[in-house]
């Protein structure tokens, strides 16, 4: 039965994978909203005139105008394919690749520029285990529109397989990659953004924590200074490995997130490929990073159905309250003393640890 129910998951996260390769329609510019995300990326070059699966040699940097259809629902990404229809899928409107960093931080620091000051901010997305390139360009402008989120949305698109047999290939891909995820970072802090917040979704969190060691280990203090936060959305991340990688970091980039859930079916897989080791993204007792300054968010009872494995992406309720930003900030300034302010949960302090479980019970009761 285990084994059915193993290879029963396999073939569901299959089914939600898109293979990486699109049309451009640039009737799309006018019919949904367009959100435009800069891309670098270590995957070459694919048959289709993508990006695939195969790993580069260099970066590779463009801009890719994104538009969300207008029948788009919060936590709903429906990628367009071969034939995408602008109003009911994600469409690409438009393409420009760059030529090399400097090109890429030139477009990056007009489009802050060109911001009030107070929003000139980049959020940097790192997706997970089996994604295309459309898939994570697609996320992170679900992301942007949905949390409604200040400045400049930017994706780092490691060589996953897009197959849900790549596991390995991706884990490979992940140390593959960490050097191209560091000539980004330190691209981005050229471009006179007023900070920069790194998220990192499944595997994609030991890719940016991979990182954040390495440059901690040649320029101790960077991350602090470079970076104005970490979020890890549902990291497969093995529990102990995560301890040693932020205890190398001089000190953690503050506010230091992460989103977990005890019902994720995809970590669920994931501990058994590794042999029943803990995953950072389904941790239930805090006391397991005491030492560290970091907050734990247990979205457990936001999952619903499917693998549950990107619920802070995927549920209304849940992006309605991180969208408003008076409340993604009391997320960060906790009350010591238990109480959550205006987010709707209980607070549990572990020494320098603290852990948010929200509850969706409590906003409906409000």
């Amino acid at each position: 039965m285990r084994r059915v129910i193993l290879i029963s998951l396999v073939f569901l996260i299959a089914a939600c994978v898109d293979r990486g390769a699109t049309v451009i329609v640039p009737e799309a510019l006018n019919i949904g909203t367009i959100r435009e995300v800069h891309v670098a990326t270590l995957r070459a070059p694919n048959e289709q005139g993508w990006f695939g699966r195969e790993r580069a040699k260099e970066l590779s940097f463009s801009t890719i105008a994104v538009s969300v259809p207008p029948e788009h629902r919060p936590g709903k990404v429906r990628p367009g394919l071969a034939r995408p229809d602008p109003r009911r899928d994600f469409t690409v409107a438009a393409r420009e690749d760059l030529e090399g960093d400097d090109a890429f931080t030139r477009r990056i620091r007009a489009r802050l520029q060109a911001m009030p000051p107070n929003e000139r901010e980049i959020t940097v997305f790192v997706h997970g285990y089996n994604n295309s390139y459309l898939d994570g360009v697609y996320r992170m402008a679900q992301l942007y529109h949905d949390l409604e989120l200040p400045g400049v949305p930017v994706h780092y698109s490691w060589p996953s397989a897009a197959n849900p047999l790549g596991y390995t290939y991706d884990r490979d891909s992940v140390l593959y990659a960490r050097d191209g995820l560091e000539r980004m970072l330190r691209d981005l802090r050229q471009a006179g953004a007023r900070q920069i917040i790194l998220v990192g979704h499944s595997l994609g969190t030991m890719l940016v924590m991979e990182t954040l060691r390495q440059i901690e280990i040649r320029e101790p203090g960077w991350s602090e200074r470079a970076l104005g936060g970490v979020i890890l959305i549902s990291p497969d991340l093995d529990v102990e490995l995560f301890e040693m990688q932020a205890r190398r970091i001089a000190e953690l980039p503050q506010p230091f997130a992460i989103f977990v859930n005890t019902r994720d079916r995809a970590l669920a897989l994931s501990s058994r490929l590794n042999g029943a080791s803990a995953r950072l993204g389904n941790l239930t007792d805090p006391d397991a990073l005491a030492q560290l300054p970091v907050t734990l968010i247990d979205v457990t009872a936001f999952a619903e159905g499917g693998l549950r494995h990107f619920t802070l992406g995927n549920s209304p309720l849940l992006l309605q309250i991180l969208g408003q930003s008076a409340e993604l900030d009391a997320a960060f300034q906790l009350d010591r003393a238990g109480q959550s302010g205006l987010l709707p949960g209980t607070i549990i302090t572990v020494q320098n640890a603290t852990q948010l479980i929200l509850s969706p019970h409590l906003i409906l009761q409000d």
